[in-house]
């Protein structure tokens, strides 16, 4: 079980980022491109859900790499992992907080900051970590 603070905690160990507001909500971002934010659902959101409940509590959007990416993350069935109709085709996995375990957040983050990072950096990094 992880919550927002975490994902603060988790952002601010990677090289260059920095913490803002978009939409009113927490966003992270590396040279301007945003890898992970707060993401609650919009009242179109919670229509398509119907009679089915919403995943609860915090939610956070992650870019991933392309598509197949998306399919692989969502295809491993981590409790927390999901994605919904406004996201299909774009390349960004959901994660209820409540729901994730701290390694798989961190995992998450550290690609979806690799996904946004110039290649210089990234690759820096990844030499530094690997």
């Amino acid at each position: 079980m992880t919550n927002i603070a975490d994902v603060g905690r988790l952002a601010a160990e990677l090289p260059e980022v920095t913490k803002g507001e978009r939409h009113g909500h927490r966003t992270w971002s590396v040279h301007g491109k945003g890898f992970a934010w707060e993401r609650p659902f919009s009242k179109a959101d919670l229509k398509r859900f119907g009679e089915v409940a919403p995943p609860s509590g915090t939610i956070l959007a992650v870019k991933v790499a392309d598509l197949n990416e998306k399919e692989a993350v969502l295809a491993a069935g981590h409790a927390g992992f999901f994605t919904i109709a406004h996201f299909d085709g774009f390349p960004a996995v959901l994660i209820q907080l409540e729901k994730v375990d701290r390694a798989q957040l961190r995992e998450a983050i550290v690609d979806g900051w690799l996904t946004c990072a110039p290649p210089q950096l990234a690759e820096r990094y990844r030499a530094g970590s690997g």
